[in-house]
């Protein structure tokens, strides 16, 4: 058979009138809100309408460290949903929306992979529903209104050199890191230092995957600090009465996307926040929607489990009340055998021996997860150039870790092809097992908390952080704000903060370089090494291979 890009399948996919699908799970079609034939959102009257309902089980996917060699774990995510369905139990998917930075820069898609993969791909992975540009409107509407107040007088007395509220766009562009706005004169305004991040990086984006409705949309963004005084006192979003005006732009956002894999499955997309810099996991409401109408709940969390699977229990799972009841980790060959020092110009030769090398990366991650009370099973993510004395490496370095790894065919075969991991699934959330626990409790200290998710987490010797950081986290502590979790902004690629560091590495240190108070979504981000809130674009990024070919099709999206 020849090889059929993503796109190609997604583009001869079979989809289903999106009312079919809400009908499969109860929705009334008068409460879908089409966009197109495909795509739908769920209203927040239906949504409402399910408060008294049980909650099925809720799975989640996650992964090792990525690598170039590829782990595949929205594929996983995808792929588990429709195996679930095959054997009887009525599933949900629930995962995030794709941001144009990186597709048009490094990663080229996010809809899941051959044949797991949610459709439509292409609307999916470009502009969807909308939601992302309100989530710009509406945080950058917020910026506008703080310069505009500074303009007309200024009668909240904010000191211009403290405006802390950044401006946002859904785009790579390193250029707009560090600027300068306001120039040109009286008629501009005052001139002042500032930048953009990512809109994944927002706050706002933060605030709505973690609003439970419109109503608590609007309390949490009112509560945004957006600037301080000369004596350092807050002002916040609803001191500059925006939260009304952003909440409107939001309204729409709010209500979660409703569409269908492959297999004519129901999955929810909805939100979209990265796991290196913001929390990285779907919305609340689409979480919580899919609990009360289906059985299983297979979510993921983004990038390694340091990351995703961390701030998915720390702060998703504190925040919302939710209890996960299996945690699954993805990982390839391929990955291990590059964890264990192979090129990925050679990773298509057997080497049992790198295999058993890399393997530490995955140990820490079961160990890591195991933490939280979850059980853990393993997800062999199988590539064609697999070996079986490879694949048995991987089984039995899982086997002393005390879990289970099981081969997944899902990319190739579907739903078919992961039958054995959503029995296994099954079997450990029936079994009653999961004593989930955050890592560290409320009440503990800002910096502590910090500390504990560097030891227990990353394996840290220790965390660098200079007095001025320190006096800041005890500033908000006695502002009331020390219950609050803590959300780590490092690289995705090591369990340090060198993304060439892979394996399990220990002895190293967590530098941090910067703190910000996200007051509405609820907890403090903590900038570590290198990473950048804004990314900026590869040497060759995927835009170049992105265009329209004679037919009208999208191509270049993976």
């Amino acid at each position: 058979m020849a090889f059929r890009s993503d796109i190609e399948i997604a583009r001869d996919a079979k989809k289903k009138p999106i009312q079919q699908i809400g009908e499969r799970l109860g929705i009334p079609s008068e409460h879908l809100l089409p966009y197109g034939h495909d795509k739908a959102k769920v209203s927040q009257e239906f949504i409402a309408s399910l408060k008294d309902r049980p909650e099925g089980k809720l799975v989640l996917v996650t992964a090792i460290n990525p690598t170039p060699a590829g782990e595949g774990k929205t594929t996983t995510t995808v792929g588990l949903g429709d195996g679930l369905n095959r054997i009887g139990k009525k599933a949900v998917i629930c995962i995030r929306e794709a941001s144009l930075g990186p597709n048009f820069g490094m990663k080229g898609g996010a809809a899941g992979g051959g044949m797991s993969q949610v459709v439509p791909m292409e609307e999916m992975n470009l502009h969807f529903t909308g939601d992302f540009h309100a989530i710009t409107s509406a945080h950058n509407l917020l910026a506008a209104m703080i310069d505009n107040h500074i303009y007309w007088g200024n009668t909240l007395g904010i000191d211009e050199r403290r405006v802390t509220w950044r401006r946002v766009m859904d785009m790579n562009d390193r250029a707009l890191r560090d600027i300068v706005v306001s120039l040109g004169g009286v008629s501009n305004g005052f001139p002042r230092q500032t930048g953009f991040d990512i809109t994944v990086a927002s706050e706002v984006m933060a605030i709505l995957c973690l609003s439970n409705d419109l109503a608590d949309l609007q309390e949490r963004l009112g509560r945004i600090v957006v600037a301080y005084t000369r004596d350092k006192q807050p002002i916040t979003c609803r001191d500059i009465k925006a939260d009304g005006a952003m909440t409107v732009l939001l309204k729409d956002a709010m209500q979660p996307n409703l569409v269908q894999t492959l297999e004519n499955n129901p999955a929810f997309v909805h939100g979209g926040p990265f796991a290196n810099i913001a929390h990285g996991c779907n919305s609340v409401i689409a979480t919580r929607t899919a609990l009360k109408l289906g059985e299983y709940v297979v979510t993921e969390a983004g990038f390694g489990a340091d990351l995703g699977a961390e701030k998915f229990f720390d702060i998703k799972c504190r925040k919302a009340g939710l209890k996960p009841s299996v945690a699954v980790i993805v990982a390839t060959v391929r990955a291990m055998k590059m964890n264990g020092g192979v090129a990925k110009a050679d990773l298509g030769a057997e080497n049992v021996a790198a295999v058993q090398k890399g393997c530490p990366n995955l140990g820490r991650h079961i160990s890591n997860v195991k933490g939280f009370g979850v059980p853990v099973v393993v997800a062999i993510n199988h590539f064609h150039s697999d070996t079986e004395a490879e694949i048995q490496a991987v089984k039995d370095y899982v086997a002393g870790q005390g879990a289970e790894a099981i081969l997944c065919r899902h990319w190739a075969m579907g739903g078919e092809g992961i039958e054995d991991l959503a029995r296994k699934v099954v079997q450990l959330a029936e079994a009653g097992a999961s004593h989930f626990a955050p890592l560290y409790p409320d009440d503990m200290p800002l910096f502590q908390k910090i500390e504990t998710i560097a030891r227990r987490i990353y394996h840290a010797d220790a965390v660098i952080a200079d007095k001025a950081i320190r006096d800041q986290l005890r500033v908000w502590e006695a502002a009331g704000y020390g219950n609050l979790p803590i959300c780590m902004a490092k690289t995705q690629y090591s369990f340090s903060t060198d993304p060439n560091l892979r394996g399990a590495p220990t002895g190293h240190s967590v530098p941090v370089r910067e703190v910000r108070l996200s007051a509405g979504a609820g907890f403090i981000v903590v900038i570590c090494g290198e990473i950048m809130t804004m990314p900026g674009l590869p040497k060759v990024p995927s835009a170049e291979m992105i265009r329209l070919n004679d037919q009208g099709f999208v191509e270049g999206l993976f």
